[in-house]
């Protein structure tokens, strides 16, 4: 039998030689071993931009860490939408989705484990952000709180809650607004949802899509719109559009999750987990608050007061609705308020 090419060729070298040549090979399997792998990040709508500057930033940080290059695949949508398609096989590494509620859903299914909320700093949410108005230059119809915009003849740009993490905070910041101006009365805040939805003239399935629509379109007086994407907007339109802060609005929680399920059949646990606690890091933190999300550590946060109104007050989702599974089920389930305030 004729001796393989490298058989032949391990013959043919000196003992010093041989060494050099297996410690090559070795180095060669190590690195090897060590290639380039991959996360898929699904997220919602608005953190297009801040991810692919995030990306970046943690490619950089995991290349000096463990020395292996990483790639991060990226998937935007309604944040419902997206906890859908995961849920249906869309085999993400982390979500990143708009609210506590879309990750739970994930959970519900199987593939997130028990007390996942508890596994990252702040309830798992790095950043928040609240909704406000985005209104078109000069405020021609002149709104500045919840009750400006239900009045006749007002058009609203807003996401479909069935669909939209971003939309379910504006309907809740509505209901908690009307809840205080009519001290408590259910029926009262739905017939003050009920007259907000009836000014809504284009229902985008997330919140990208009605900015879209409010911003390059031209249509509707004012969009209900992520603190967040109202900034941009203005950032890339100078001059065009203006921020109006209501009175009253909510403490907006955007959550991330391992998918732990989909991180064990990919071998990737180590990376997807510090994929999302380095969004913890200061230098991470920052990046957040130059793409207009509140940063969760105080001290930075701090360092953009400038840019956002930190006098605003905010309710928050625990203590005002009783945490997302009871607003899910009294607001946004199949038949529930707003099924019963919307007719499509």
């Amino acid at each position: 039998m004729k001796k393989s090419i490298l058989s032949k060729t391990i013959a043919a070298l000196s003992a010093p030689l041989l060494i050099v040549a297996l410690t090559a090979f070795a180095g060669f399997a190590s690195d090897n071993a060590a290639g380039k792998i991959s996360l898929t990040n699904v997220s919602y709508d608005p953190t297009r931009e801040f991810y692919e500057q995030y990306n970046k930033l943690f490619r950089e940080y995991w290349l000096r860490e463990k020395g292996q290059d990483i790639e991060i695949i990226q998937s935007h949508g309604g944040s419902g939408k997206q906890a859908r398609s995961v849920i249906e096989g869309n085999e993400a590494d982390v979500v990143t989705l708009a609210l506590e509620g879309d990750i739970d859903e994930i959970r519900k299914a199987g593939l997130i484990n028990d007390g996942w909320v508890k596994e990252f700093d702040k309830s798992s949410a790095p950043y928040t952000s609240t909704i406000v108005f985005l209104v078109r230059k000069g405020n021609p119809k002149n709104i500045r709180d919840w009750d400006d915009i239900v009045k006749p003849g007002i058009e609203i740009i807003t996401p479909d809650p069935k669909s939209s993490g971003g939309a379910r905070w504006n309907f809740l910041a509505a209901w908690a607004f009307s809840d205080r101006q009519n001290g408590g009365d259910e029926e009262k805040n739905k017939e003050f949802l009920r007259a907000l939805f009836a000014n809504v003239t284009v229902l985008d399935s997330g919140a990208r899509g009605s900015t879209t629509t409010f911003v390059e379109n031209g249509q509707g007086d004012v969009l209900l719109a992520w603190e967040n994407e109202a900034f941009l907007s203005q950032k890339e339109h100078p001059g065009d559009f203006e921020i109006a802060t209501p009175s009253l609005s909510i403490l907006a929680q955007p959550s991330v999750a391992v998918v732990d399920t989909y991180v064990g059949k990919h071998g990737t646990e180590e990376a997807a987990k510090a994929y999302l606690q380095y969004l913890y890091s200061d230098e991470a933190q920052r990046l957040e608050g130059r793409n207009y999300y509140r940063p969760s550590n105080p001290n930075i946060l701090k360092e953009f007061g400038g840019a956002f109104n930190l006098n605003i007050k905010l309710v928050n989702i625990d203590d005002e609705f009783g945490g997302w599974e009871a607003a899910r089920v009294k607001f946004f389930a199949d038949g529930a308020i707003f099924d019963e305030i919307y007719q499509r």
